[in-house]
């Protein structure tokens, strides 16, 4: 069995934050991460497709249908035909749903700001620039 090497370590650290920090904020609100980020995701964006919202969240269409439906069923977001081509179904954030998301990024930004306490702006820009060095290698990879 091969030992774990230092980028070993460094990918599934940064693999397990990254999802520890989805999983964590979704608990923290009561919330799947998938209904946050699709809150979320409605409220910078305005009116999405169901399509394009399975693109950007990653999930099937079958999913997003199944959450849109159920919030709407609360009243958060409303439904209609895509009125230059019916195929599609647009979503988009009812009144009460603005106010639940406004509210969902308050509670988030307040909890970020609270998991870097004791982390210097300093270090925070050393991080962002080892993760833009990262993303910047694997563009490089692929157009090799």
């Amino acid at each position: 069995m091969r030992e774990e090497t230092p980028e070993d370590t460094f990918f599934r650290e940064l693999g397990a934050a990254c999802a520890e920090l989805r999983l964590t904020f979704a608990r923290h609100v009561g919330m799947s991460p998938h209904r946050v980020q699709l809150l979320i995701r409605l409220r910078r964006d305005g009116e999405t497709s169901h399509s394009d919202l399975r693109r950007m969240l990653g999930i099937d269409g079958a999913s997003i249908t199944r959450l849109v439906k159920e919030f709407e069923a609360e009243g958060l977001i409303s439904r209609r035909l895509d009125p230059e081509d019916n195929r599609y179904t647009l979503a988009a954030l009812t009144p009460a749903g603005e106010r639940a998301a406004a509210e969902l990024e308050r509670s988030h930004q307040a909890y970020q700001e609270r998991l870097l306490d004791g982390i210097t702006p300093h270090q925070q820009e050393i991080v962002l620039g080892v993760l833009a060095r990262i993303r910047a290698n694997m563009i490089e990879q692929e157009s090799r």
